[in-house]
């Protein structure tokens, strides 16, 4: 079984329960404060395992958030190649809103402690068969890029949170380029989301583009050219932290085990529609059973 080799942040997230997002200027008071494991990599490592997929997860994480390490391997995920270091952990300040949209507020602290001499220790024993997935909360994402293609690995890269800096790396190493709309407007100057996957697909042919619209669902297109649109569920946001984050997970594992390409997507929407129903970042990530369990008759 293929393994999926993660080079991805892990963050202590402190949530916020607001009526809406604070405007500039303003003070206001929450509901309720929650603190939980999150980041963009340790959720997706999360959604990879729960839809079954075998993952092991590198970077660096602060000595006193050493629980974040141990809930990755409660979900059997390889941590070996995570390094334990004298730093802060990364932490999120995320407000949820009545709406159930967030804001986030990210500190990097350890996540940006990773170094990129540490890459062939990384990625050593993987090759052909095996993924490599990042996303731009840690250090040495283009030096991950470039390592991991030169490995062999199916390269795969979530470029949020998005800045100027990602317009330099090596994005035609990319066999897996993920973004949302927002990402996707940045990367291209495009206004549509049409426009936007026209103007990544001219530029990076020989990849899979994926452009996540929310509840608009998501659109696809393959290194021939095709283009797949599938339909989001009509669900009840109450948090929407996570949830790209699930849908990635998901639509990694599922194409990993065969699924062909309409149907990875499709499940991974569901999964994604499922965990903006629950609270929380990773705790609202569903399992693979429970998506089947929603499909049986």
């Amino acid at each position: 079984m293929p393994t999926v080799v993660n080079l991805g942040s892990l963050n202590v997230d402190h949530v916020y329960r607001i009526d809406h997002i604070v405007h500039p200027g303003e003070t206001t008071t929450s509901s309720a404060l929650t603190r939980g494991p999150g980041g963009k990599g340790f959720n997706q490592s999360i959604a990879l395992a729960r839809a079954g997929a075998r993952v092991a997860h590198a970077g660096c994480l602060g000595q006193e958030a050493s629980w974040l390490r141990d809930l990755l391997e409660t979900e059997n995920i390889d941590t070996s190649r995570l390094e334990m270091v004298d730093d802060s952990p990364g932490h999120a300040i995320i407000q949820v809103a009545a709406s159930g949209e967030n804001a986030i507020l990210l500190h990097a602290g350890a996540n940006h402690a990773f170094p990129s001499s540490a890459l062939p220790a990384v990625l050593a024993g993987f090759g052909p068969g095996d993924w490599f997935l990042t996303q731009n909360e840690t250090s040495a994402v283009p030096e991950a890029l470039a390592a991991a293609h030169a490995a062999g690995l199916t390269v795969c890269l979530n470029p949020a949170p998005m800045d100027p800096g990602v317009l330099k790396y090596p994005l035609d190493l990319v066999d897996w380029l993920i973004v949302n709309e927002h990402e996707g407007a940045d990367l291209t100057g495009a206004d549509t989301p049409d426009a936007i996957l026209a103007a990544l697909r001219t530029r990076y042919p020989h990849s899979y583009v994926v452009l996540t619209l929310g509840a608009d669902g998501v659109w696809c297109t393959d290194p021939a050219g095709e283009v797949t649109k599938v339909c989001s569920p009509r669900v009840q946001a109450v948090d929407t932290t996570a949830a790209g984050d699930t849908f990635i997970g998901f639509l990694l594992a599922s194409v990993i085990a065969g699924r062909q390409l309409a149907p990875a997507l499709e499940l991974a929407s569901r999964a994604a529609a499922l965990s903006v129903t629950r609270h929380g970042a990773a705790d609202s990530i569903p399992t693979l059973a429970e998506i089947e369990a929603l499909q049986s008759p």
